[in-house]
């Protein structure tokens, strides 16, 4: 009967039916995949984006907490700081003013005093280098006071081998409050040099600041080298 396939042709158009759904299953095999692929890329890109911001949010939140925390530490620290120096400043501040209540025992020593006078003098004579000089003492020191410029304007022509008038301004003393010394002036007041006790300590404070320091509170652990 015409048109009729035989067994090899059904088998031949079979395989090609078969060939051709292969294929095409091969193929959208192929595109699942490929579509699967980019679902998975997406997605993954996504969970790595988000993963990403929260590590980057946890870092910055640490990161807060750190600079917060070395912070209020260093609050703390510089607090701490703070009080050991104003605590020192105290003791300095006592020790200063013992030392200042103490000023006027030196009067009572009368020997060591008049030396004392005599080079607070001479020490004026050499830093004013004039002819004429005018010195301002307490009241009660007047005569402690002549002998001293007597003996230091004798040592200071010697030395010098410059002349010098030396008189007291009796009529403008020292207060009594004062502790004592003299003070040297010339030029009709213009040049001044004050050799109070008063003054003798504020210098001695100053000069001695960092020595009385170190015996106080000994070496600033701050400080790297020392001369």
């Amino acid at each position: 009967m015409a048109g009729r396939l035989n067994d090899n042709e059904v088998a031949q158009e079979m395989n090609k039916m078969v060939a051709f759904i292969k294929q095409e299953a091969l193929e959208k095999a192929r595109e699942i995949k490929l579509k699967a692929d980019e679902e998975f890329n997406i997605e993954k890109g996504k969970l790595v984006r988000q993963e990403t911001v929260a590590i980057e949010a946890f870092f910055q939140k640490k990161l807060k907490q750190a600079e917060v925390q070395r912070k209020m530490q260093s609050n703390l620290i510089n607090k701490n700081r703070l009080r050991v120096l104003q605590a020192r400043q105290t003791v300095l501040n006592d020790v200063f003013a013992e030392a200042k209540s103490r000023l006027r025992t030196i009067t009572d020593d009368k020997a060591g005093y008049s030396a004392l006078l005599k080079g607070l003098v001479l020490q004026g004579l050499y830093k004013l280098m004039e002819p004429k000089v005018t010195v301002q003492c307490r009241a009660e020191d007047n005569d402690l006071v002549r002998t001293a410029i007597a003996e230091a304007v004798k040592e200071y022509t010697s030395e010098v081998k410059l002349k010098t008038e030396v008189v007291i301004d009796e009529a403008n003393p020292l207060p009594a409050t004062s502790a004592g010394g003299v003070v040297l002036s010339a030029v009709e007041g213009r040049i001044r040099t004050a050799n109070t006790l008063e003054s003798r300590l504020e210098l001695l404070e100053e000069l001695m600041l960092p020595e009385i320091r170190m015996q106080l509170f000994g070496p600033s652990p701050n400080r790297k080298f020392y001369t």
